[in-house]
């Protein structure tokens, strides 16, 4: 299948690196980085020198994904897209776009006859290995016509045992993708899920920095131990009730440097998390977990703790995420995340 990709970033070249190779799809690819562009061409994708060039270069009817930082990039380069487009084209919306502006712009693009398609893709930069979990919002028959393109993203069923009692189920979840609902749903799940991510980082790091002060000297010295967090973390990936991937990203930060001495411990949020909050308190429901996590992130902005240096090795090692002041040459002059 031919699919566009507009924004390759860490996730946006990847995406395209894992259509092509586990898909065969043929890719057309843009982005205001030259090099960006270069680099996912040599390794079989067709580049595009502008927007008029790759919407040329598509067959209609055209599938455009977008793979852009939520916001005024992804709002002016979709009302770009979309006044070059036809109908029955697709824009597919990859990033972590706010839902709201997702029902509003598949109302502006619907008058032309465009679908529009909501895709929350969690996989960070291990998804060109691991696959990308999808949460997908739009119309069936359009999120049907694009399966080829999430059947080859998506991690596959892998050896994660089969959950009882799902007979007669859509199968498509067990491979790792999902067509939650309308447009906007999609990112609203998304939206939780990484309201949810909040929380379990945080329950980590402030469980991490009470092992980590077990040894103060405020301690009576019979109630003091000099614990090895390397090893706490590496046992409790093995058939502990809490194992899971964000431990094995704590054990493997732990094991390089048990102090972290390489971050600083200021975490930012990208904005889900008080997204999240946000529809907690329209919808009324209680979210003290989460609510008390995004809280603990504008407190690591003032003063810093050995569980905000956790955080910042978590996000490091599942989205690629740089403090202040660090460079990230792969994502320099890129127009996505």
């Amino acid at each position: 299948m031919q699919i566009g990709m507009i924004g390759l970033g860490r996730m946006g070249a990847n995406i395209v690196r894992r259509l092509m190779k586990k898909g065969g799809h043929h890719v057309v690819a843009y982005d205001i980085s030259e090099q960006a562009v270069a680099a996912v061409a040599a390794e079989g994708a067709t580049s595009a020198t502008d927007l008029e060039d790759f919407v040329r270069k598509l067959e209609r009817p055209r599938a455009v994904w977008i793979m852009l930082p939520a916001g005024a990039v992804t709002e002016s380069t979709i009302a770009t897209i979309g006044g070059l487009l036809d109908g029955e084209d697709v824009v597919i919306d990859g990033g972590n776009t706010f839902w709201q502006d997702d029902i509003r712009r598949a109302g502006t693009l619907r008058e032309k006859g465009i679908h529009y398609v909501d895709v929350g893709t969690s996989g960070g930069v291990w998804g060109f290995e691991r696959g990308y979990c999808m949460m997908i919002g739009g119309d069936r028959a359009v999120v049907d016509r694009l399966d080829p393109i999430f059947v080859s993203l998506a991690p596959g069923r892998g050896d994660i045992p089969r959950t009882p009692s799902r007979d007669g189920r859509d199968p498509r979840v067990e491979q790792g993708y999902l067509h939650t609902g309308p447009v906007g749903s999609g990112h609203f799940v998304k939206m939780i899920h990484n309201g949810i991510e909040y929380g379990l980082m945080q329950a980590y790091a402030e469980g991490f920095d009470i092992l980590k002060n077990a040894n103060i000297h405020a301690l009576p010295e019979r109630h003091r131990f000099k614990l090895d967090l390397a090893d706490i973390a590496e046992v409790w990936r093995r058939g502990s009730v809490i194992s899971s991937w964000l431990l094995d990203l704590t054990a493997s930060a732990l094991a390089r440097s048990d102090t972290l001495e390489a971050y600083s411990g200021f975490v930012a949020d990208s904005g889900e998390g008080r997204w999240t909050v946000n529809a907690a308190i329209d919808e009324a429901v209680p979210a003290e977990v989460l609510t008390a996590a995004l809280f603990a992130r504008f407190r690591s902005r003032q003063q810093h703790t050995f569980a905000e240096k956790i955080l910042s090795a978590m996000r490091e090692g599942f989205g690629g995420h740089k403090e202040p002041g660090e460079t990230d040459p792969s994502a320099k002059g890129r127009t996505a995340n």
